[in-house]
Formats: structure tokens, sequence, C-alpha cells
């Protein structure tokens, strides 16, 4: 990574760092969501693999950038050096059941609707829907910088940079999944686009408030990166993955989840 880049937010206050990042995040939301100025629709077996390649980056981002960190922080020897591991990981995969369970929102098929029942637009519904997935991801992120505002040495300013492109890379067709759906359906481009970013919007907020959290209650780090790892994971088998077998492009989505898997796998450990 570039030397100068860390440099900088060596520089900065962790806090102020994570928002940097997830403001980089969102604003790759919205280059994806900006595809709708030049196209009306995107061929569903694109949009698969896009989704798939979504599922394998949140998946190797949830254990090299939470899960082993969490892990390597405790001093403790046999079940209980995994303890706070495994606590923050089923609150952070519970908090997401919840919220899925609660809050209404629509899937990118337009059929499937879950959590409470609303008279809200489809549009709405949808933006929701994808903002679920957003809030584990800049947690994540958020989390990464407090870690190294407390001085933890398994937090580095490298690693939260690497989770922060790996997460923005895999947030672009996420962008494509909301704004696309919506010009289909005869909004205007440039409505289809406001709704397609805003759905990262809570990104730079969670970012921070993780940031905060960990940065004031230092021994919090191992569980809050669990619980972001559990909430990405419930996200990626709960909705992702599924959206990608609806149809008949399975084969093109499990190689899109391969292709992040490997990416964000090499981008957390390869360049540290």
């Amino acid at each position: 990574m570039d030397a100068i880049i860390i440099q900088y937010f060596e520089s900065i206050s962790p806090i102020l760092g994570a928002f940097y990042a997830t403001l980089f995040t969102w604003f790759v939301t919205a280059g994806g969501a900006s595809l709708v100025f030049f196209f009306k629709e995107l061929n569903r077996k694109w949009l698969d693999g896009m989704l798939g390649f979504t599922g394998g980056v949140m998946i190797a981002a949830s254990y090299w950038s939470l899960l082993a960190p969490a892990i390597e922080m405790s001093h403790a020897t046999g079940f209980m050096k995994v303890l706070p591991a495994a606590v923050g990981f089923v609150l952070g995969a519970f908090f997401l059941y919840c919220l899925d369970k609660v809050l209404p929102h629509l899937h990118i098929n337009f059929q499937e609707a879950e959590g409470m029942p609303s008279s809200w637009h489809k549009t709405t519904l949808l933006v929701l829907a994808i903002t679920l997935h957003n809030i584990p991801e800049g947690l994540a992120v958020g989390v990464l910088f407090g870690g190294v505002a407390a001085g933890i040495s398994e937090a580095s300013i490298p690693a939260a940079l690497n989770l922060a492109i790996g997460i923005g890379l895999q947030n672009f067709p996420e962008g494509i999944a909301v704004a696309m759906p919506l010009r289909r359906m005869g909004m205007s481009r440039m409505k289809s686009f406001v709704y397609g970013q805003a759905s990262a919007v809570v990104e730079p907020i969670a970012g921070v408030l993780g940031a905060i959290a960990v940065t004031f209650f230092e021994p919090l780090l191992p569980y809050a990166l669990a619980f972001a790892a559990g909430a990405m994971i419930f996200v990626v088998v709960e909705e992702v993955i599924p959206e990608t077998q609806l149809d008949k492009h399975t084969d093109f989505a499990t190689l899109g989840f391969i292709t992040g898997f490997l990416i964000m796998m090499t981008l957390d450990v390869a360049l540290r």
C-alpha cells in the first residue's frame, strides 16, 4: 500500500481516519449506482456474478480482518482463548437477525419482502435491504481504526485500509444492485442514482460509532471485531448467496464468490 497514504492516516485521529475510509466505501457505492446514467438494466448473469463477488469479499474479510485478530487478542488458552470472539460473533449475527425480522425490506428480486408488515414503497424497502448489508461493513472498518487508537498491536492502519478497500470493491455491485432495478421500473436516472448511493450513507455513521466505542472502551475490541464478522456472515448466508441462486447463473455466481474471496484474502494477507 502506498506509504504516503499510510503516513497520512497515521498522522490524523483514527476516528477521523475511520470517517474518511468509510466515506471512500460510500463513494464506491455511488460509483456503482452511477452506471444507471449509461445503462437501463444489467444482465442478470452479471448481477449474480457481482453479488457472488460481494459474498466472497465479505466472508474473507470476516475471517482475516476480523475473527483472526479477535482471537489473537485473547491471552487465555484452550476454549477460553476463543470465547470473546465466539460471544461477539453470536451477538453480531443475532443483531442482524433481529434487524432482519423487524426492519421492513425488499430483496432485489422484488418478490421477497421481509420484516414487519409495512406500507412503505418498494423503492424504500429495496434501499433498506442493501442498507442492512452496509451496517456491519462500516462497523468493521471503524472498529479496526478504533483499535489503532487504543494502541492494540493486532489493529493497524494498513489492516484497516485494506479492509476499507475490500469493502469498497464489493460495494460497487451493491450500488448497481439497487440503482438498476429502480431504473428498470421506470424511475429517472437521477432518482435511481440517488437511491442507489443512499444505501451506503450508513457506513460512515457506523464506522465512526465503531471507532469511538473501541477508543473509549478498549476491552470491547475483540468482541466488536467478532460482532462485525458475525453480522457480515449473517448477511452473506441469509441474503447475498440465496439471491444469486434464484436464476440459472449459479456457476457464474460461484466463480464471482471465489474471485472476491481470493482478492480480499490477498489484500489482507499480502499487503499488510
